[in-house]
């Protein structure tokens, strides 16, 4: 069976764009989403250094990975008061009423 003319249009612009590394597809989301979602994927399509900087805080904002343990105990090892023996003391006051 012969293709129709819209039909060979279709596939004339999806090899083009196969060509230039890009693909259309379809996405679901909210319809106050629909603007968001296109002008981030056309930053993205552009390739340029915003391009990459918008897909690694995407990607970093996404990301599902689980934080490691120790991470704030690894913050304080690098603190600059590392070994400085600070005497830290905190007077020793009477408890006093709460009116609430």
């Amino acid at each position: 069976m012969a293709d129709t003319s819209q039909q060979r249009a279709l596939k004339n612009y999806r090899g083009r764009l196969r060509q230039r590394g890009m693909s259309r597809f379809e996405v679901i989301g909210l319809d106050d989403d629909r603007e968001l979602i296109r002008s981030l994927a056309k930053r993205l399509a552009e390739k340029g250094p915003e391009a990459s900087w918008i897909r690694a805080a995407v990607t970093q904002t996404i990301e599902t990975k689980p934080s490691k343990k120790g991470g704030i105990l690894a913050a304080l090892r690098r603190s600059p008061l590392v070994g400085a023996d600070l005497k830290i003391t905190r007077p020793m006051v009477r408890e006093r009423k709460l009116d609430l």
